[in-house]
């Protein structure tokens, strides 16, 4: 198909013909997301096994396990001014690559500073990905951009479901721990060619200037320093710190605390993800009801559930609820709406480059997020440390919320 210009002319008459190819590319990139949520899944599923073969001790083993957040805090701003410089389409396929080819490599590591080298190389690749489909989801659909952004969290909780299943699967098939890292590499690779197959740039490089039929915007800043931007970016260091704090040591929590079960613990943390599957329903909101009070009351229900988490009942299916209400705050909520605030915060050319910084802020804490509720749990005890930093922090979160200006924002124009 040829490519089409974005101007209302070109697009306006195209009709169904149009709306099939966009439903296909947006598919192939939903997608491919999913393969970059099952390759942050095979890791820590396979951990055991590396960790025997090498000789790493569980110190050297969580680290190897989160370290690819640290790339994708770093990437997250460089990225942004990629792409003000390349297509977005170019960027998300250059990731791809990035992280399929370092989890192909990981099988060749010869011990701990080569593997720690190459995790970290592919959460780079994860957060190019990431930012290009940010930028494009956020821009092309312009007037329901947080629920754009909510498709895409459903894309990285189903990933996150068939991530473990398949990658089990291709472990015990093979009888080792290299083979489903192989595989999963080369699906990500497949998923490039789809996409320099069905992706247009009338679609992936689409900007403020809306296509025929759809709203215009006004608003938003002209400038990144906006207070805003900084408050939102703020807002996503909180979410970094309770999101991977929850993630990274909450099934220790589960296993030592509480004696669940391992296969128990699995079904807990698998309700995180179903409860993640509200994020098209949270991000309809997002773009009709004001920030202040979204925010606020999203980062509230956190705090009560973290509070339940921590404090309340510890039967199964009592944490398996809080599991999945909490995936509902953290990723169905909040995560949606912050992305989706933080690109209407700004004007059309700078959504690449404000998706940039709230990867950069999300990932940058969540490196250290894990390690912090672990140290804190350590010298207070469990109770204390997720009151602290998963219950103390969302109520901070909703606070701070209330500085935001929805009136500053980009919004459709009369």
């Amino acid at each position: 198909m040829a490519a089409i210009d974005t101007s209302g002319a070109k697009n306006q008459g195209a009709g169904s013909k149009i709306t099939f190819a966009v439903g296909i590319a947006v598919l192939v990139m939903i997608l491919s997301y999913c393969v970059n949520a099952m390759d942050r899944t095979i890791f820590p599923l396979i951990l055991s096994d590396v960790r025997k073969e090498f000789g790493f001790n569980l110190q050297d083993a969580g680290l190897m396990s989160t370290v690819f957040t640290f790339g994708m805090a770093i990437a997250g701003l460089p990225t942004g001014y990629l792409m003000s410089r390349l297509s977005r389409k170019s960027v998300m396929q250059v990731g791809i690559l990035i992280y399929s080819l370092a989890t192909i490599v990981t099988i060749w590591a010869t011990g701990f500073a080569d593997m720690l080298f190459y995790r970290a190389v592919s959460g780079v690749g994860e957060a190019m990905q990431l930012t290009a489909l940010l930028a494009i989801f956020s821009s092309y659909f312009q007037n329901n951009r947080a629920a754009a952004v909510g498709t895409l969290n459903i894309a990285y909780a189903v990933g996150a479901i068939v991530g473990p299943a398949l990658g089990t699967t291709l472990w015990t098939g093979y009888g080792n721990w290299r083979a489903p890292m192989v595989w999963f590499g080369i699906i990500g690779l497949v998923m490039m060619v789809f996409i320099a197959l069905v992706v247009r740039p009338w679609l992936s490089e689409a900007n403020a200037a809306p296509s025929a039929g759809a709203k215009r915007t006004t608003g938003g800043a002209t400038t990144l320093r906006n207070p805003n931007t900084v408050v939102l970016a703020v807002l996503a260091v909180v979410l970094g710190f309770a999101l991977y704090g929850f993630l990274g040591m909450y099934p220790t929590f589960l296993r030592e605390q509480l004696h669940f079960a391992p296969q128990d613990i699995g079904r807990v943390m698998s309700f995180y993800g179903l409860g993640a599957l509200v994020s098209v329903g949270a991000g309809w909101l997002g773009d009709r009801f004001s920030p202040r009070v979204v925010l606020p009351l999203s980062y509230l229900f956190g705090a009560g559930v973290c509070a339940l988490l921590f404090n309340g009942p510890t039967a199964f299916v009592a944490q398996a609820a809080f599991s999945f209400a909490l995936g509902m705050a953290f990723s169905g909520m909040i995560f949606v709406n912050l992305v989706g605030y933080s690109v209407k915060a700004v004007s059309g050319e700078l959504a690449g480059r404000a998706s940039g910084i709230f990867v950069t802020c999300l990932y940058g804490a969540a490196t250290v997020a894990g390690y912090l509720i672990g140290w804190l749990a350590g010298q207070v005890g469990w109770v204390t440390a997720g009151n602290t930093q998963l219950v103390g922090l969302c109520i901070v979160g909703a606070a701070i919320s209330l500085l935001i200006s929805p009136s500053k924002m980009a919004r459709p124009a009369a």
